[in-house]
């Protein structure tokens, strides 16, 4: 945890963050209200522990302040000063706690386990809250809804093995609901109670999710100002989802091997080894096999990581689940929208039909949607879909993606989107790729993002 000690005492102040450290926690110190609201303005702390008396300053005044800023960080006074009427006056202003200066190791760490507590119930309450968000913005969830067999065999593996601690490993093109499998996958574990942390492999550079993954500790490199707890921490008890696996750096790699086999890891910048508790579930749009061919993926690690394996297969594969996905989506983005649009004309059926769907699920949806908003019928027909969509794409390569040619009869944007596909399909790395297409990383990242490729 991060904290902000708010104290005009310099010894006092240094002390407390001594023994906050010491704890294995972040501390900071302030010495003035006026500083630590200007602090608070530019960085997150989960817990301050404030001074009633601030030299000019009433640490109670600050305290008004600081929870109209920061409403939910927990604030424990402090003073050397203290009676029952200040003590009662601070937890009736918002205070959490009261503690009397100077105060032992041990009255601090029993304060310290309920502020603890309180940031526990904090994040499960947003856990909540973003879980009923996704249901009502991502709702239906067609992957729950299936009719093709390869779809039904695919998820009764994943939620057989979702109850056991095994690693999972779920493959597939991109937009046929890895990310959606994996939650899926959480919620029907014992875990289901605890975190679920996702971890997007190909988002940053090495150093950047090397820290984002294991943290870092002050100083490791330029721009480390402050101690950070990585995503295995924030995930401990739960569920570490590390998506497109298939693109972590190789310097990486051994430190997940380590993670995976030894349970164990390091900050960057530190040599204190700490024990991880997580279960691991990794996805990835990548032929693993072919990238350890190629020396991009370590041979062992891909061992580890494929103790379950599933592939989730693509729309085009799935006819029975097309049509049935277009009409489960086409009824609820109509209640959504306030739309009264609840079939598909045969027209737009064969639309669907005809279409490749490179997208997959993730096509199909926006698909949907936008047709559904500039609908002005009753029914979804041809007009209400993309000029894309209305026309036949080109003849198919043996991978069953559009055949893209100069000439061809789809956009700019369409034949951007499958050049794309394809060179990174074919390089071995997200470097000789933007090399190929004369992009830098950043760019190319960005591109991957717009056509689903995440």
């Amino acid at each position: 945890m991060d904290f902000l000690i708010i104290d005009d005492d310099k010894t006092f102040r240094d002390a407390t963050c001594f023994l906050i450290e010491d704890a294995g926690h972040y501390a900071e110190g302030a010495e003035s209200g006026q500083l630590a609201l200007t602090t608070l303005k530019d960085d997150k702390f989960d817990a301050i522990l404030l001074d009633v008396h601030l030299g000019q300053e009433s640490g109670l005044d600050v305290l008004l302040e600081i929870l109209k800023q920061n409403p939910q960080v927990p604030v424990i006074m402090f003073s050397a000063q203290s009676n029952v009427k200040t003590a009662v006056e601070a937890m009736r202003r918002g205070a959490v706690d009261f503690l009397e200066k100077p105060f032992q190791r041990e009255q601090f760490f029993m304060v310290l386990a309920r502020v603890q507590r309180l940031r526990q119930m904090g994040q499960r309450i947003e856990r909540l809250e973003l879980e009923v968000n996704e249901t009502r913005a991502q709702s239906p969830e067609p992957i729950f809804d299936f009719t093709s067999q390869t779809m039904r065999q695919a998820m009764e593996v994943l939620f057989r093995a979702a109850s056991t601690p095994a690693t999972i490993l779920i493959s597939g093109e991109s937009g046929t609901g890895k990310s959606v499998a994996a939650r899926a996958i959480h919620r029907q574990s014992h875990l289901a109670e605890k975190p679920f942390v996702t971890v997007s492999c190909p988002s940053l550079s090495k150093e950047l999710l090397e820290s984002e993954l294991f943290g870092h500790v002050r100083g490791s490199f330029t721009g480390a100002i402050k101690d950070h707890w990585g995503k295995v921490r924030a995930a401990d008890g739960g569920t570490l989802f590390l998506d497109e696996i298939g693109d972590l750096p190789m310097e990486i790699q051994p430190k997940l091997l380590r993670l995976l086999q030894e349970r164990e890891y390091e900050r960057l910048g530190e040599n204190v080894t700490r024990q991880a508790n997580v279960r691991i579930v990794a996805a990835t749009n990548r032929d693993l096999k072919k990238r350890v061919a190629d020396g991009a993926f370590r041979e062992d690690l891909y061992f580890r990581l494929n103790v379950i394996n599933v592939e989730m297969p693509p729309l085009r594969s799935c006819v029975d689940d097309l049509l049935h996905f277009a009409e489960l989506y086409t009824r609820h983005f109509a209640a959504q929208c306030n739309r009264r649009v609840d079939s598909l004309s045969a027209e737009a059926v064969n639309c669907i039909r005809t279409h490749s769907w490179p997208g997959n699920l993730r096509e199909l949806r926006n698909a949907i949607e936008r047709a559904v908003i500039l609908a002005h019928g009753d029914k979804l027909v041809p007009a209400d879909f993309s000029i894309e969509l209305r026309n036949p794409h080109p003849a198919a390569d043996a991978n069953g993606d559009p055949a893209a040619q100069i000439g061809s009869l789809i956009s700019l944007d369409k034949l951007e989107d499958i050049h794309l596909r394809k060179v990174i399909e074919r390089t071995g790395s997200l470097t000789e790729a933007a090399e190929v297409l004369g992009i830098d990383q950043a760019t190319l990242y960005r591109k991957r993002k717009k056509i689903g490729l995440e």
